[in-house]
């Protein structure tokens, strides 16, 4: 990945962040996560957006001039002009169950009891899960349909992969895809 600047994303709890990390520091690059962007640090965390020519300017100030990186997350709808520093994309899904299996002990780490009927976060985790869930929505156009649109649109190449496979054959997946990137003049097939 040396000299390649990556995008890994899919749905939340599709495991864009764990490869994401996985790859970066195989290959000794940064790594950053679109969420560190998005969102305002707060207390409880995740419920102040960024404005998006704030979550850009600290993008472009931090990360985005870097020769070679690794970004994991989702800029669909705010961040063409990252996208565009990108070589390419790797897409990861996973069926539901598991990809709410993920959420869920991610959750209970995160927050631990307070998630719980009662807690004092349980209505934002309710609220949260119901919103992952509706991912794969297909009575409305859901964020899945509206994620295979905006890849199709990109004009970069898009690895796509099932991330239900174990953490090391990806990670082998990809650096292999990337090395005949840099084989290939810098463009993967």
């Amino acid at each position: 990945m040396r000299g390649h600047r990556l995008l890994v994303t899919g749905a939340s709890g599709a495991g864009s962040t764990t490869l994401g990390r996985a790859l970066a520091t195989l290959r000794a690059v940064p790594h950053a996560d679109v969420d560190d962007y998005l969102w305002l640090p707060t207390s409880p965390p995740y419920t102040h957006k960024r404005p998006v020519p704030d979550r850009l300017a600290l993008m472009r100030a931090l990360f985005v001039p870097r020769d070679a990186w690794v970004l994991s997350g989702t800029l669909r709808g705010w961040g063409d002009s990252v996208i565009a520093e990108t070589d390419a994309v790797v897409f990861l899904t996973v069926d539901t169950t598991t990809r709410m299996e993920r959420l869920l002990r991610r959750e209970v780490v995160r927050y631990g009891e307070t998630i719980e009927h009662g807690g004092s976060h349980a209505e934002a985790h309710r609220d949260f899960m119901e919103w992952a869930h509706g991912y794969e929505d297909t009575e409305v156009p859901g964020r899945r349909a509206k994620d295979e649109r905006w890849l199709a649109g990109l004009g970069h190449p898009v690895l796509r992969l099932d991330s239900g496979r174990p953490l090391e054959e990806l990670v082998t997946e990809v650096t292999g895809w990337l090395d005949g990137v840099a084989a290939r003049g810098g463009r993967p097939s």
